[in-house]
């Protein structure tokens, strides 16, 4: 396969594995929401229960805008639900909630991935912003030393999505955890709920793949170029 077969190849790829990883948890969400759980606790009163449970009362549980946009900010100690999982109570909104506690839990118990994480978010910032410009000026102006700048930068990115993995795995096992030890969940409502964190798991698996492929797609051009 030539340079070009090869570039177009790893271009479709990023985008299937991108739209794949995409159109497999919005389906899931879709169906877990619809799953009214047994207990009949809002996304809402799941997260305060967990967080009182593991003596974090002075972490707050608050609604916000968006859909899947569910984070938990360790500096302002809050955690963030979109409106259907913060007011509604189904499998997709209590396992959500959960998981999102489980960063809470992580950062209270000083995890180190997290506390990797965190620490190289502004570098992570800049990287995002500068690693793109000197891409897009390398490749029009032929600056291979920008060119390579910006893969640099790219690789930093690459770096941040690999720590977040063992972060987010991690998160999900300890709400699953304290959802079982709650009694919140019963054991079949436990495997739907491990369905919906493992579907968002894989958006995070899918990141890192297309990241690896675009980075490799960059090196692989930057070496044409510096061959012609």
């Amino acid at each position: 396969m030539n340079y070009y077969g090869l570039d177009w190849l790893i271009i479709i790829l990023t985008f299937i594995i991108t739209l794949g990883a995409q159109a497999y948890i919005n389906s899931t969400y879709r169906r877990m929401k619809n799953v009214k759980s047994k207990c009949g606790m809002v996304g809402a009163d799941v997260a305060r229960k967990i967080l009182d449970s593991n003596g974090l009362e002075n972490v707050k549980v608050v609604e916000t805008g968006g859909v899947l946009s569910d984070h938990y900010d360790p500096r302002a100690k809050v955690v963030r639900l979109s409106p259907d999982v913060y007011a509604k109570s189904s499998i997709a909104s209590i396992s959500v909630a959960a998981h999102e506690c489980g960063h809470a839990i992580q950062d209270k118990n000083n995890y180190a991935f997290l506390r990797i994480r965190n620490s190289i978010i502004p570098l992570v910032n800049f990287a995002s912003s500068a690693g793109y410009v000197a891409i897009v000026v390398g490749l029009f102006t032929s600056a291979l030393g920008l060119l390579w700048l910006g893969i640099l930068l790219e690789i930093v990115i690459l770096a941040f999505q690999v720590i977040t993995l063992p972060v987010e795995f991690n998160a999900s096992s300890r709400a699953l955890k304290q959802l079982e030890e709650l009694k919140i969940l019963d054991v079949n409502e436990k495997s739907k709920g491990r369905k919906m964190l493992k579907a968002a798991a894989l958006t995070y698996v899918a990141a890192v793949a297309t990241a690896v492929l675009e980075i490799f797609r960059l090196i692989m051009i930057a070496n044409a170029r510096n061959d012609d």
